[in-house]
């Protein structure tokens, strides 16, 4: 039990919708909403925008593996983002950070079958789906505005058996560096502000309660 108490029961009536664009990867709805919480009158219309795409959700993978000291080491690899390479306020960035595999679920994929496919395109392991194993619920990134959940998995692969990530044709996965570190390691490295990522954080958080002594998977 958490200890938190329930949630509190509302809903939203959608009273209008306008599409204000959709080109390009996503599409922006536009909306009038009104709030309604049980036991209360409706709330005035709320216009309200909403980001939509045609993949919505997203798998995020932690591949891993034990090295000969004993030790887990995971993968990761550059990932360049625009946004943020686009910043023109602090603070600014490259656009570049470390993240581990991850990627958009496709329509009629299961989030299983799409990490197995993140896997070969963008670390170089082909693995089953099957051997993925859920790591923890899913979560929301960015709920103020996208209905994107992810979905998080780890799974155990085998270095010797790892070859040219096959990649998903976009010039922002090409030049990618991938490496492994020892999970130890990539915490630090978070908590110095190394990989800023936030889902590749929790990820490799969740990963690390499952090693800790009683740890177990957050199904």
């Amino acid at each position: 039990m958490s200890g938190l108490p329930e949630l509190p029961k509302v809903e939203l009536e959608v009273t209008r919708e306008r599409v204000a664009h959709r080109d390009g990867f996503l599409h922006v709805r536009r909306l009038d909403v009104v709030v309604v919480h049980e036991g209360k009158a409706p709330s005035a219309p709320l216009a309200y925008d909403v980001l939509d795409r045609r993949a919505l959700d997203a798998c995020v993978i932690v591949a891993h593996h034990r090295a000969p000291d004993g030790r887990t080491h995971v993968w990761v690899r550059t990932c360049l983002r625009p946004p943020l390479a686009l910043r023109t306020t602090e603070p600014t960035s490259s656009g570049v950070l470390w993240e581990v595999a991850a990627g958009l679920i496709e329509p009629g994929e299961s989030a299983v079958e799409a990490g197995a496919r993140e896997l070969a395109e963008e670390l170089g392991f082909a693995v089953s789906a099957s051997s993925l194993v859920p790591l923890g619920s899913w979560t929301a990134p960015a709920p103020a505005f996208i209905g994107e959940v992810h979905h998080f998995f780890h799974v155990e692969v085998d270095e010797a058996a790892r070859t040219e990530p096959t990649g998903d044709g976009s010039p922002l996965e090409e030049d990618a560096a991938i490496i492994h570190l020892p999970l130890e390691d990539a915490l630090a490295a978070c908590r110095d502000g190394i990989v800023r990522d936030a889902k590749t954080e929790l990820a490799l958080r969740r990963l690390a309660d499952l090693a800790a002594p009683g740890g177990r998977a957050h199904a």
